[in-house]
């Protein structure tokens, strides 16, 4: 092979690198290798593309994740052949459920290498089955292969993307050699229409999509005379904002997760649900309205299905996205919209209505005022106990993230910490970002690293010790910010989880707990992060918030807790809840 197989594999990825800039990437999460140099180079060389660099392909996958989750844009990343690629994959699958935009461009021997013995070379054409939107794999780069084939195909699969959400990949196989001497000379490359998309700065192909209209049922006036009750889940801020107005407006009540950053009058349902007295004014519902998806709560997802098969609730869900969220497989109206839209659409068909025909809110009053009596009967005891609270504990940091580093994006670990704030936690209007398609514990300090860069704000972490071993060595991306970043972990030595779980008393520890006696300070040292301890709630709250409003860089701050505490001390206060 001769220098011009090293200048064809620079020009295809050249190109390949000019259109996905075009279509709207503008940063690259980038890992060593060599079998990647020709993308890696000219990812470097290129003016508007913003590299991001990590040693590890598992953390790279999720940076990127974190990066599109915040941006809402696609995001490239490039990695080098074999057992790279295939640890993309966590990050891959929660793309798919969740639906950011990835761009994998994953470097490979050429297909006379695979399956011959060659060195790092594993058969990568459809290494992600199903967890990706779509695929290209690319012949090696070739005089006989037109750069326009490249380019119609590429626009092809972005156009897919913005339609579905999702990952792609894009296979580059590169023979060597990999490395020249001297950059390719593009005049040879780039001719007749060839180089008047050079020259220019649109796409090759330009497809125009025109959003759907939105529309609402004509028997949306039915939320007139409905006992209904609205759900937010997982959702953007505007779509939040858009879903509140609404349930105010039919003065219903709203149940709110975590993720929609949203708080209401009927907060705390996770634990007034666990009392059947308290919770009994809620099953005369008869309509639930659901927008967003991923619902943290388990026992809020058994009523839905108790309260539509037992007794007859209608019930419509509300998504931007086509995919099905219906676990229970219950009959639902699904409706594929922008949630605000949606929601903006229904507030003005029902402002129509005229003064002898009443909404809801004025007609179930009764019912209303019930419900919000239940709820605020948990909330009076949510505000003593914390008070009461000197030593730190996971319910108290739950109940204080209501009020704790409100000028800061939240991300929201997985596990236990995940339901106490739901339980315990209310926000108002906040901005919360989590890993709740497939709800798995890894690469949750990539993401949220990502989540940082992208939208440049300071951001609150919580997470659990388990939860941060799995990711120990993304605290690497966090070593040279200056934006505050403040990460909580809750050391209970193991997965606490399974103190609310129904496993086996002695197989506990070691099949499900593994206690580990690990704390985080050198840890932090290892990774240049300032660090501290904290065992009082007061000193909890000072040092977050003071960092998060003067401090630079990431501080790592750990709670330790007896293992056991969390889960006895949420048995206590579901018992308190009985006694009302």
């Amino acid at each position: 092979m001769t220098a011009e197989q090293a200048h064809l594999n620079r020009i295809c990825a050249r190109t390949l690198l000019e259109e996905l800039s075009r279509l709207g990437v503008t940063d690259v999460c980038l890992a060593p290798g060599s079998r990647s140099t020709p993308l890696a180079l000219e990812a470097d060389a290129h003016p508007t593309l913003n590299l991001h660099a990590h040693f590890d392909e598992r953390g790279l996958g999720f940076l990127a994740l974190g990066m599109a989750k915040a941006s809402g844009r696609p995001v490239a990343v490039i990695v080098t052949s074999g057992t790279a690629v295939a640890n993309l994959l966590p990050a891959v699958v929660e793309a798919g459920l969740t639906g950011e935009q990835l761009v994998l461009l994953t470097a490979d021997r050429p297909v006379e290498l695979i399956g011959c013995g060659a060195n790092q070379a594993i058969c990568q054409p459809g290494i992600f089955s199903s967890h990706v939107t779509a695929h290209l794999d690319l012949p090696s780069p070739s005089v006989s292969v037109p750069l326009s084939w490249l380019l119609t195909a590429v626009d092809d699969l972005l156009l897919r993307q913005r339609r579905q959400g999702g990952a792609v990949h894009i296979n580059c196989p590169f023979p060597e050699p990999l490395y020249s001497p001297d950059p390719p000379d593009e005049s040879r490359y780039y001719t007749g229409l060839l180089a008047d998309w050079r020259s220019a700065a649109q796409p090759y192909t330009c497809v125009s999509v025109q959003p759907a209209q939105v529309a609402v049922p004509d028997e949306i006036q039915i939320l007139r005379s409905k006992k209904t009750v609205i759900i937010a889940g997982d959702m953007p801020a505007n779509d939040a904002k858009a879903v509140a107005a609404l349930a105010a407006a039919l003065a219903c009540p709203l149940l709110c997760d975590p993720q929609s950053g949203l708080g209401s009058d009927w907060a705390h349902y996770d634990l007034w649900l666990q009392v059947d007295a308290l919770a009994a004014p809620l099953n005369d519902c008869d309509l639930i309205i659901q927008f967003g998806s991923r619902l943290i709560s388990k026992r809020l997802t058994q009523w839905i299905a108790r309260q539509v098969s037992e007794r007859q609730s209608d019930y419509w869900y509300v998504s931007a996205d086509r995919a099905r969220h219906n676990p229970d497989h219950l009959p639902q109206r699904h409706f594929v919209a922008d949630i605000a839209g949606w929601a903006d659409k229904a507030l003005a068909a029902l402002a129509e209505t005229t003064a002898d025909d009443p909404l809801s809110g004025q007609t179930h009053q009764q019912w209303q005022q019930a419900l919000r009596h239940t709820a605020q009967q948990v909330h009076a005891r949510v505000g003593p106990y914390l008070a009461a609270c000197g030593a730190m504990s996971e319910l108290a940091l739950a109940m204080d993230l209501s009020q704790r580093g409100q000028q800061a994006a939240l991300f929201l670990g997985n596990s236990l910490m995940a339901r106490l704030v739901d339980m315990f936690s209310v926000f108002d209007g906040r901005t919360v970002y989590t890993n709740r398609g497939a709800s798995g514990i890894d690469g949750l300090i990539a993401t949220a690293a990502g989540v940082q860069r992208a939208s440049g704000q300071p951001l609150m972490l919580l997470l659990g010790d388990t939860s941060l071993l799995h990711d120990l060595n993304s605290l690497a991306l966090l070593t040279h910010g200056k934006t505050p970043v403040v990460i909580v972990v809750t050391n209970n030595d193991g997965g606490a989880i399974f103190d609310l779980l129904p496993v086996p008393p002695d197989s506990k520890p070691h099949l499900y707990q593994m206690p580990h006696g690990f704390q985080f300070e050198d840890a932090a040292r290892q990774f240049g992060l300032a660090y501290c301890k904290t065992v009082t709630l007061s000193a909890y709250q000072s040092v977050v918030s003071e960092h998060l409003i003067a401090g630079t860089g990431a501080l790592l701050v750990e709670i330790q807790t007896p293992p056991g505490e969390a889960g006895e001390q949420l048995s206590q206060f579901i018992r308190d809840l009985h006694a009302l």
